[in-house]
């Protein structure tokens, strides 16, 4: 079923039930006949498969691996309903897919596995590289999807692109460059406070360090993370104390003192108390980044003072939310046949986000181009050829 715009149920509830689900597979050939079966199958398909078999380059040209992406998750950490399992993630693989086709033009899979060991999860998605052109690890629980990133990287000849961690840091990262622009601050001289340390809080505190921010501090359920700090500390944590907080104690509010921004990643609804960026620094920046339910309203965190609030849910204005990256630089990823995500890519790819926003589009209320940006893929794209040397 196809639904016309004006056919559109005005709740989620509705919507889903009414469509049964929001993707479906749908053939490049139309009206097939007896002639057209040949060539797609049996007999000349096998001329195709042998060409494949002496140059396996080839199948980028002859299948649809080069427009594929597999959407892998076990359904540990879904938005911030944490562990709801497989079978519930699967509304939010197949909204990812919808996004993934209506603005990169690509075709992804929901691959939801019932299970949550991580060898298992490993082994699935090396067993299933041949029919996919790139990997995306989603709503999976940390550390464990940092360590299947790590290791699938190792093992895979496509990219693995995790959106929750790696998406994640390069939204927030380009609503920090323009946020900066606005409040005339300079990035290697502000303190930022993130609150969370899972994936999402690992990658945006490595990304700020590779941009050139001198002054991180990284909050978890037990405080801020440190090089001393002994409890609830693993292998991530203790890399993220490398670079950041080398001092400061306390708690969220005691921390806060004299920051300029803060990013909540921490999945815990209305954290953020008016009083304590009553503390930060004049024109502090809030983003506020937890789904459904951020951190903080942006109303109530502007009436504290805030000069720019942004969220990641689309219920208010001025998003920062991973949407605006994935289908985008998947797109150039798959295009360019980039074989591994690096800093770099990160980084250039954030760039590219925040420059698509003109001065005159510029604003408090604007710091992110909204999703249907048409400039978003040739910014994209042409910034990772650059770096890249693909032509």
């Amino acid at each position: 079923m196809i639904l016309e715009r004006t056919a559109m149920p005005k709740d989620a509830i509705s919507l889903h039930k009414k469509l049964k689900g929001k993707t479906y597979i749908e053939s490049k050939i139309h009206s097939l006949t007896v002639d057209d079966i040949k060539l797609i199958y049996t007999p000349g398909v096998a001329k195709v498969c042998q060409q494949i078999f002496r140059h396996s380059e080839l199948k980028y040209s002859f299948t649809s691996k080069g427009n594929t992406v597999a959407i892998v998750t076990d359904g540990t950490r879904v938005l911030g309903l944490g562990n709801i399992g497989p079978d519930a993630a699967l509304p939010v693989m197949e909204g990812k897919a919808v996004l993934y086709r209506e603005f990169g033009k690509i075709s992804a899979f929901s691959i939801c596995l019932n299970t949550r060991n991580k060898k298992e999860i490993i082994d699935t998605i090396k067993s299933i590289e041949p029919v996919f052109g790139a990997i995306n690890l989603e709503d999976i629980e940390s550390p464990k999807v940092l360590e299947i990133a790590k290791e699938l990287e190792k093992k895979l000849s496509i990219p693995v692109f995790h959106d929750d961690g790696q998406g994640t840091a390069i939204v927030a990262l380009a609503a920090l460059f323009n946020s900066l622009k606005l409040v005339k601050k300079n990035l290697s001289k502000i303190k930022i406070v993130i609150v969370g340390a899972g994936s999402a809080g690992y990658w945006i505190g490595k990304l700020l360090k590779y941009a050139g921010c001198r002054n991180i501090i990284v909050l978890d359920s037990h405080g801020p993370i440190n090089k001393g700090r002994k409890n609830n500390m693993n292998k991530y944590k203790t890399e993220i104390s490398k670079f950041t907080n080398p001092k400061e104690k306390g708690t969220l509010s005691e921390v806060l003192v004299n920051a300029d921004v803060f990013i909540g990643v921490s999945g815990i609804k209305n954290l953020l108390k008016e009083n304590m960026i009553k503390n930060m620094n004049r024109d502090s920046v809030i983003l506020a980044l937890t789904n459904p339910y951020p951190e903080i309203i942006p109303s109530i965190a502007k009436k504290a003072g805030a000069k720019i609030a942004a969220t990641g849910s689309y219920k208010y204005k001025n998003q920062v939310n991973n949407a605006v990256v994935f289908p985008y630089l998947m797109r150039a990823i798959l295009d360019l046949r980039i074989r591994k995500i690096t800093m770099k890519i990160l980084y250039t790819t954030s760039l590219a986000i925040a420059n698509t926003l003109t001065k005159k589009e510029l604003s408090v209320d604007h710091i992110i181009p909204n999703i249907s940006n048409k400039k978003l893929q040739g910014r994209i794209t042409n910034s990772l050829i650059q770096i890249t040397k693909k032509f």
